[in-house]
């Protein structure tokens, strides 16, 4: 009987997707990949098959993870970047061996070696939360307004000003919360 895992939240950029395998970070967090084969599934979803991770790679995932978070949070709040978190980000980046190709409808992607290890799948997040955390897109960094959330996401909304990481758990969590604080203080309201 294979266990039974909370969801990937998966989104158009790789970096802060790979952030949102740990939600809930201000709450009860929810870790999205808690075993070495967990990792290696969302990696396969994201378009980056390796052959299998140990324990020791997953820990090395989940500082890059926390580390393009703490990264990505100083960012969007124009604060200085945490020279640690950089320095695990720069350290990713140049171990993995991947190469950008571009496929017949103009996209492109991220091709991973023959042999290919997690390392080089962390090459290419890592690679991806430079691209973000620089600027180098057309898109801006901000945090989820959800009190419990707080992730980082990159805004590609026309106006910039999405509020939430994801409309439909943490956005729609907190329209209900406030539908229902509405109908508390205007109790004959609802009739």
């Amino acid at each position: 009987m294979r266990a039974q895992f909370p969801d990937f939240r998966l989104g158009k950029v790789l970096a802060t997707s790979f952030t949102a395998t740990l939600t809930e970070r201000r709450g009860n967090a929810v870790e999205r990949i808690p075993t070495p084969n967990r990792l290696v599934d969302w990696l396969a979803v994201s378009g980056l098959t390796v052959e299998s991770c140990t324990a020791a790679q997953l820990e090395r995932a989940r500082e890059l993870r926390e580390s393009i978070h703490a990264a990505a949070t100083a960012a969007a709040r124009r604060d200085p970047l945490p020279v640690s978190a950089v320095q695990v980000i720069n350290d990713r980046s140049t171990q993995g061996r991947a190469a950008a190709v571009l496929t017949p409808e103009g996209i492109r992607q991220w091709r991973l070696g023959s042999n290919s290890s997690v390392e080089d799948a962390l090459g290419v997040v890592a690679a991806d939360a430079i691209s973000v955390i620089s600027g180098e897109r057309d898109g801006r960094l901000a945090l989820c307004s959800s009190p419990t959330c707080q992730a980082a996401f990159f805004d590609t909304s026309r106006s910039r000003t999405r509020k939430w990481c994801d409309m439909n758990t943490c956005g729609n969590r907190q329209k209900k919360a406030r539908f229902n604080a509405g109908k508390h203080e205007n109790p004959g309201s609802a009739k």
